[in-house]
């Protein structure tokens, strides 16, 4: 199964709580929440990984 990332925003900005990013296979193993922006408020260091 591919890999899923539970990603939070955590700019006092954004109305972004949470979202959820499933990946494909092809998706590199050295992927991480850095390579990532805020769908909302497209900013890149406020972004947290949600460890479960």
């Amino acid at each position: 199964m591919p890999a899923t990332l539970e990603v939070e925003c955590t700019s006092d900005d954004c109305e972004v709580d949470m979202f959820e990013m499933h990946y494909t296979y092809d998706m590199p193993d050295d992927v991480g929440v850095a390579d990532f922006v805020c769908p909302y408020c497209e900013e890149t260091d406020c972004l947290e990984e949600i460890q479960v």
